[in-house]
């Protein structure tokens, strides 16, 4: 399991949204859902 697959279950696990997985992160929606789909940059 890779980071992107361990964010996604994690955050689903927490029943968390990305908007508030990145209120919490300080980051941007977009930025977990890059994320979440493997892209860093």
């Amino acid at each position: 399991m890779n980071f992107a697959e361990k964010l996604k279950k994690g955050r689903k696990e927490k029943g968390w949204s990305q908007e508030e997985l990145a209120k919490k992160l300080f980051v941007s929606r977009q930025s977990v859902s890059k994320w979440e789909n493997g892209r860093f940059f």
